[in-house]
């Protein structure tokens, strides 16, 4: 499956989340990353980022699709990383 996700952390937790997250996708810019991913692997990020964030002060959000056929991305202003990926 592909998938978005976005997450707003608390300064302290922010490098750990990164960590985690690129460990499985790819970052595309801050607080950002998306990629195919496993049903397997996708549990084990979000269990990982769930020992990190603070449920009353952070936030992830996850977008999941079964397909990337009838998406389009489109960049605007500066470019920063996974560009090569295009959905």
């Amino acid at each position: 499956m592909f998938v978005i996700l976005v997450y707003d952390m608390g300064e302290k937790r922010v490098a750990k989340a990164l960590k985690r997250c690129r460990k499985y996708l790819n970052w595309v810019q801050n607080s950002v990353f998306e990629g195919e991913i496993s049903e397997t692997n996708l549990a084990k990020l979000k269990m990982e980022l769930d020992k990190i964030l603070v449920d009353d002060e952070d936030s992830v959000i996850i977008y999941t699709l079964r397909t990337t056929h009838y998406s389009k991305r489109e960049i605007m202003g500066l470019r920063k990383g996974g560009q090569d990926l295009i959905i």
